[in-house]
């Protein structure tokens, strides 16, 4: 029953505390929609990036891309580490108070700038100095989100083969919803029934047929290398599609697998009333990820606060927008609807599996096992066994291996939308910092191209494992960023800043805190790590350099500039 509870507990406080109160107090003191104000989308419509959206498929868009993978495995090693108490109590207060202002408030700054990335509106609030070091920060740690997630769901597709076809299925099925929607003006509920119904049948097929690969290789490529080419190719193509012909329906398309996989978990949690057989607890101090602050706030991303959620909403989200008065449930509500998948996900791992064999169970902990299928299979075993477990339990006639497919299906899907979302955003921070400068970074296909073949060059040489042990602070980092510029920007329309700035800072400091921690780890090692030490240590050094650009700014001592020239719109 305690499962029960704390699911119905944060739904009731993600709602009330979250949505009604401290989203309407950003509202009536900060934002003050205007309905009646063109947004860029609408304004700047070019029928490519910018334009205006249905707001249920653009939120289906804007969770698609911020969710990913990040609030499942985030959860999961803090939850292995710490226990699930404390995990929650940061999900919950994390995600209200700083996640999903920084969300909505960086949306719509960047919506009042003309859909500008949140790294070009730290030109205007913060100085050059900041914008540089700033874009070229995010385009570094773009490059490994895509090559990470790339090599991710390669695996994922070699581990389940019976993945690969409705994986791939959804691409057309997304592009003639699309069509649907917008060439024809099929009705949205109508033509969105028959696209789920569809997405269901692709995944029994797909379970009837699995498409694996043989061990040896296929066209010279090992199956991973294979996987991940044919994923970086299909995420460059889809990164220059308009915006409408893919991205938008594939997006609100995977809002509907997750929130039919979520559903089937949050039933199956209130029908079979799990117990928690992880600790609540396990002490402020892990043997291998270090003190309970600040590594648990970096741990725990997605689900409470991610910096990557700012160039989400400032690189696609706000091209997008249709009215400013739908920002709040579209971002803010976005993340407290990732806060309750992320609770979920503790819920389902922390009751789905087990911390220890229960006496005369005959449980198959190689399957169950909460630490054994994380060290076998890391976070997508467990959280797929640990979803098909309790919906077997509820749905006896679905199997185990069948339920446990629709969980990681779920996930892959997520993961695939945040790989093209990230190099389409990638593209605009290059177009937007180099374009000015060499008009060659202005066409999006010689872009799109040296993102890619980059990105490929990190993902297939194993080069991201040097730097994924750090990414977690790098990420805290970018968020830290994102809510000093929000806060320099209010203050220069004379907005109260303290909604953004505290959290700035407690992230600052957390960040410099985790950053300090890996880099003497790394450095103390029995084997020290060089290179992971001293990158620790200069992003400290970054860290440092932001706090003290958005304190001078924010004290009157940088020149804040915050007239954007204005773009005619289409009509004029």
């Amino acid at each position: 029953m305690l499962s029960i509870g704390i699911l119905l507990f944060a739904c009731i406080f993600f709602y009330f505390v979250g949505y009604r109160f401290y989203a309407g107090k950003l509202d009536s003191e900060l934002i003050q929609p205007d309905g009646a104000k063109p947004t860029p989308a609408v304004k700047q419509n070019d029928g490519v990036d910018f334009v205006p959206s249905k707001p249920l498929v653009l939120f289906g868009h804007n969770f698609a891309s911020i969710a990913g993978a990040g609030p499942v495995i985030g959860p999961i090693i803090a939850m292995h580490h710490f226990g699930w108490a404390i995990t929650l109590v940061w999900i919950l207060l994390g995600n209200v108070f700083i996640g999903a202002v920084h969300d909505y408030l960086t949306l719509m700054v960047s919506v009042r700038n003309r859909g500008s990335s949140i790294a070009d509106i730290a030109e205007s609030t913060m100085g050059f100095r900041a914008k540089a070091i700033f874009a070229i920060f995010l385009v570094l740690a773009m490059l490994l989100v895509i090559a990470v997630f790339g090599v991710v769901a390669a695996k994922t597709l070699i581990a389940q083969p019976e993945m690969v076809f409705p994986t791939f299925a959804i691409i057309p099925v997304s592009m003639v919803l699309g069509w649907c929607i917008y060439k024809k003006s099929f009705n949205l509920q109508l033509i969105s029934l028959i696209a789920v119904l569809t997405v269901i049948l692709n995944i029994y097929i797909g379970f009837q047929i699995p498409i694996p690969l043989p061990e040896t290789g296929i066209m010279g490529f090992s199956p991973l290398i294979f996987w991940f080419v044919i994923l970086m190719i299909y995420a460059g193509i889809a990164s220059i599609l308009p915006v409408q012909t893919l991205l938008q329906p594939r997006d609100y398309l995977s809002t509907y697998i997750l929130f039919g996989s979520m559903t089937l978990a949050i039933l199956g949690i209130i029908w079979v009333g799990p117990e928690l057989n992880t600790p609540p607890f396990r002490g402020v101090m892990s043997e291998v990820q270090g003190p309970i602050w600040p590594m648990l706030f970096v741990l725990v991303a997605c689900g409470a606060v991610s910096g990557f959620h700012s160039l989400v909403a400032g690189g696609t989200t706000s091209k997008q927008l249709e009215n400013e008065i739908q920002g709040k449930s579209i971002s803010y509500g976005g993340m407290l609807t990732e806060g309750v998948v992320a609770v979920v996900t503790v819920l389902l791992v922390g009751g789905g599996l087990y911390w220890a064999v229960p006496q005369d169970s005959g449980i198959d902990m190689n399957q169950l096992g909460f630490r054994e299928t994380l060290q076998s299979g890391g976070w997508i075993l467990a959280f797929g066994n640990g979803f098909g477990n309790i919906v077997h339990q509820m749905l006896p006639f679905l199997s185990f291996t069948f339920a446990s497919m629709i969980a990681v299906l779920a996930l892959n899907t997520f993961v695939l939308t945040t790989l093209d979302t990230a190099v389409r955003i990638t593209r605009f921070l290059i177009q937007e910092t180099l374009g000015e400068k060499a008009p060659v970074f202005k066409n999006k296909f010689i872009v799109t191209a040296t993102v890619i073949f980059i990105a490929y060059l990190i993902g297939a040489t194993d080069g991201w494992q040097k730097i994924w042990p750090i990414f977690g602070a790098t990420n805290q980092l970018i968020a830290a960023m994102a809510l000093f510029v929000v806060a320099t920007w209010l203050m220069s329309v004379k907005k109260p800043t303290q909604y953004v700035l505290y959290p700035a800072i407690f992230m600052v400091i957390t960040t410099i805190g985790a950053l300090g921690w890996q880099a003497y780890s790394f450095l103390t090692a029995p084997k020290p790590n060089l290179f992971l030490g001293v990158t620790s240590l200069a992003l400290i050094g970054l860290a440092m350099f932001v706090g003290n650009e958005g304190m001078q700014a924010l004290k009157g001592r940088r020149a804040v500039r915050i007239s954007t020239p204005e773009i005619p719109s289409r009509a004029e």
